[in-house]
This record gives structure tokens, sequence and C-alpha cells, in this order.
């Protein structure tokens, strides 16, 4: 795998170094106006059980980072499955993915299916509702969002064993960490997890979907270092060929600098 992440990685800084958009690149006029956004707070606790924030803060502040970036906010669905999370309501994962349903078949261009919980080599924590393994997630976005260009970010422990199963040819996918390796930052004193962190802070800067996968990338490799996270998470990033040109040429918006 790490030799997986090498090549994906060469690939990505290829596409940077080639010439400016040119008529072939897929630009739509419409930026990511039409595209429709799935943020999901699958879990709430920490490993003893006790109450964390870091995933719904994640959730919360992912929706307002998307939306600055260029994605209409009405498109986007930020959900939780922590208990009463919902305005008091609590939501099971059954109407969380009917609701992601509607929202994604609704769009016209594309899908950003953004998941932040606990994970393990077999899966994504659900709540209380056990694992979402690789495989069902694959079949769910082929519901979801068909054959559309999408990304998908699953931000957890050993989230890389997601990769092979979600790697598609329209498809973006990125990982917190590689799958034999965890990912840091779901403490009682965190934030947001380390991954999430990252992308909130790299959106700014990014100027569409490969750099903002790279910029995360060394900005959670950049943050373990410096807080001796021990062993690095190795986050993976894999980007279907149907669709490379789209994300590196499609931007997000940024406010004119002042």
């Amino acid at each position: 795998m790490r030799l997986q992440q090498l090549l994906v990685s060469a690939c990505l800084m290829a596409g940077w170094a080639g010439a400016p958009a040119s008529a072939e690149a897929p630009v739509d006029p419409n930026g990511f106006r039409n595209w429709a956004v799935a943020i999901l707070a699958a879990d709430w606790r920490d490993g003893q059980g006790s109450t964390i924030d870091a995933f719904e803060n994640a959730k919360r502040d992912l929706k307002g980072g998307f939306a600055r970036v260029g994605f209409e906010p009405g498109n986007i669905s930020a959900l939780s499955l922590r208990p009463g999370a919902q305005s008091g309501v609590s939501l099971t994962t059954k109407q969380v993915f009917a609701t992601f349903e509607e929202k994604a078949q609704a769009a016209t261009a594309g899908c950003l299916i953004y998941f932040t919980s606990h994970g393990s080599p077999d899966g994504l924590v659900m709540g209380s509702e056990g694992l979402l393994k690789p495989s069902e997630l694959d079949g769910l976005l082929d519901l979801w969002c068909g054959k559309r260009p999408t990304v998908v970010v699953v931000s957890a422990c050993y989230s890389g064993t997601f990769v092979p199963a979600l790697s598609a040819p329209n498809r973006l996918v990125m990982t917190a960490a590689r799958p034999d390796r965890t990912s840091f930052g779901c403490g009682t004193d965190d934030i947001y997890p380390f991954y999430d962190s990252c992308v909130l802070e790299s959106l700014p800067a990014a100027d569409d979907f490969i750099h903002l996968a790279n910029l995360t990338i060394g900005c959670v490799a950049s943050r373990e270092y410096t807080e001796q996270a021990w062993p690095p998470s190795e986050p993976l990033a894999f980007v279907g060929e149907d669709v490379e040109s789209m994300f590196i040429f499609q931007n997000f918006e940024h406010p004119a600098p002042q």
C-alpha cells in the first residue's frame, strides 16, 4: 500500500505540472453549485465510551468550509448519528442514508460524500449500529451518485481499507489513513480529528480537489511530526481516469484578495 500511495501522489503531481486548462478540460461554468454534499458524523464516543465533540465539530465546520469554496449551502446535508444531535431527534443510519440518497439524486453535476468517525480494518463505525463495510459503501455510492463525478472522503482509522472497493473511473477517494494505520485526534480534548482539521485548514488555499488532497496529506504529516504522533497515518488518495482532468481544472471559488 505504501507503493500505491507513492504512485498516486506521483500521478497527482504530474497532473499539476501540465499546461493550463485547455478546451478539452471539462470545466462546468456553474462550478460546484449543482453538486450534492453529504457529511456524516457517524460516532460520538472515544475508545472508552466517553462522549467527544470532535466529529460533531468537524461536521459543522466542514459544511461551512465547503460552502465558502463554492458549494451551494442548500445542497449540503450535514447529519449526525449522535443521539439528539439533530434538534433533539436521534437519526438512524437508514434515515441518514435516505436523506443522502434524496439529495444526491437531485443533484445534476456530482457528489461529495464525507464520513468522519472511528474505523477498523473491516469498515467504518456507524454509531451503535455496527460497521459500514467498503463493499456496502461502494453500493451506496452507485445508488446515490451513479456515474456522475464523485468525491468520497473517509476520515477514520484504517480508512485506507476503503480505497480498493471505492476506486472507480468517476471517483476521487480520500482517506485519513492507510489500511493498517490509525489516524489521530479523536480524544476528549480534540477539537477535530487531525485529518478533518487539515481539510479545513487546506480548503482556503486549495485550487481544486486534487490540490486539496495533496495539501491535506502534507498537513497531516507535518502535524503528526510536530506532535510526535506515531506511527504516521499516511493518508491516501485515488483519482479515477475519467475525472482526473476535471478535478484538476474545476477550481474552487475563493474571495478576491482585499
